[in-house]
């Protein structure tokens, strides 16, 4: 039912290449590319690494240089991934295309183990994948590093290793994908089957602010630590563990979520963030009266019907939303409880609370204190399998990190009908959760 990490292990041994810079292969818009306001929601690298097995499809090399010529290409259709971010007097981020920009780092690397050495990275160990997503050496400032950085690491075993950073700000997990997968097709050399809209003015402001009122209603608020939450990370030792919830599983916790009678449906994600909200809190003993707070994000590509983001939209197509109330109310209710907040702030999110949003984000805002919060970062419904690059699809794909107020939702099963679930907890509070779990 689960594995776990304690990170461990030591970093993969791996000779590493000066990098490369890689431009788009033919003259695209030098103009300054603007980002929106949902786009300023989260500044921060995303890093992921791609592992498979050539199997004697291709060689290292080949492969290598198949990923490295297709950068190029994909390029010409990506041109904003090729710059560097910038601010502006008023304080929003656009990027910079002109002829000064380098391109895209690109860094090739021989370990000196079999891929094997991996192992399952369902639960990622910061630890040994940290050398095969390429980060400048002595860049720690968002605005110096590139907007995204490739390497390929090659294995004894002949099996390769494709990690990949990109900027936050620049894609949602479904744009990042469509990215890669458009990458994997100019590499098996045939016609992208979802051309990027890089057009972001959809999502920009129209108007200079909204009343202060509605401003405030749309700002995911701070929270004390009055539980001393953050001494227990800081004493005790973290701990990493995926928990697998198969259609039965799933099924349980919407049986237990309906029982008594106060929802007539639930979703598996709805159901799994609230059950996940509650008892991580009760493994963490938060005090009843404090307050807990749950984050995550809804797609508003289905959500915008007068004017839709078009297909193939290129950005960030989510929006940050939160559910809120006392430690006491959320274990003390049933969990039908959880489950409707969940449910009132996904359905929140139409046309006008978008509008709302977008007019009234500040760009020099403060982000938010994540103490007593947990944020649920979603991959269900994300292709990751489809990055064929020319030898077929990864065996894995994982991030090298989560941090440790994230839990990371993750498909299961062939048919993807599960779900895993993948967090972090001090140990005593990982004992608890896990005693929750099997109580289901």
């Amino acid at each position: 039912m689960e594995e776990s990490q304690e990170n461990g292990c030591t970093p993969i041994s791996a000779r590493m290449t000066e990098p490369v810079f890689i431009q788009p292969e033919t003259e695209t818009c030098k103009e300054p590319y603007f980002l929106s306001s949902l786009d300023h929601a989260v500044i921060d690298m995303m890093k992921t690494v791609y592992i498979y097995k050539l199997d004697g499809k291709k060689s290292g090399e080949e492969a290598r240089d198949l990923i490295k010529q297709a950068l190029a290409k994909v390029l010409v259709h990506y041109y904003p991934l090729a710059g560097r971010l910038r601010r502006s007097s008023s304080g929003n981020l656009f990027v910079e295309c002109n002829n000064s920009i380098k391109g895209v780092p690109f860094v090739e690397a021989v370990a000196d183990s079999e891929i094997e050495k991996l192992g399952d990275i369902t639960v990622p160990d910061t630890v040994m994948l940290e050398n095969l997503v390429y980060d400048v050496p002595g860049v720690e400032i968002i605005l110096e590093m590139p907007l995204m950085t490739a390497q390929v690491t090659r294995f004894k075993c002949g099996g390769l290793v494709f990690g990949m950073a990109i900027n936050h700000c620049m894609v949602d997990g479904i744009s990042a994908m469509q990215f890669v997968n458009s990458w994997a097709e100019t590499a098996r050399g045939i016609t992208l089957t979802m051309p990027p809209v890089l057009d972001r003015s959809i999502l920009m402001p129209k108007k200079p602010s909204v009343d202060k009122n509605d401003s405030e209603k749309l700002t995911v608020v701070d929270i004390s630590d009055v539980s001393k939450i953050e001494t227990l990370y800081q004493e005790q030792k973290m701990i990493y563990k995926s928990f697998k919830f198969d259609q039965n599983k799933l099924a349980g916790l919407k049986k237990k979520a309906m029982e008594n009678g106060e929802l007539t449906y639930c979703s598996s994600f709805t159901v799994l963030a609230a059950f996940l909200w509650r008892a991580r809190s009760q493994a963490l003993k938060m005090k009843p009266q404090r307050q807990t707070k749950l984050v995550f994000t809804v797609d508003i590509r289905s959500k915008l019907k007068t004017n839709p983001l078009p297909k193939g939209f290129f950005g960030n197509g989510v929006l940050v939303v939160q559910c809120l109330c006392t430690a006491e109310e959320l274990v003390q209710k049933p969990l039908s409880f959880a489950v409707k907040m969940v449910q009132n702030a996904i359905q929140m999110v139409n046309e006008d609370y978008i509008k709302g949003f977008i007019e009234s984000f500040d760009v020099n805002a403060r982000p938010p204190s994540l103490t007593s919060t947990l944020v649920i970062t979603s991959w269900t419904r994300i292709a990751f399998n489809a990055a064929d690059f020319g030898w077929g699809e990864p065996t894995q794909f994982g991030s090298t990190r989560i941090p440790k107020e994230v839990g990371l939702f993750i498909p299961e099963g062939k048919d993807k009908n599960g779900i895993v679930l993948v967090l972090g907890l001090p140990v005593s509070a990982m004992n608890t959760f896990q005693e929750l779990i099997t109580s289901i």
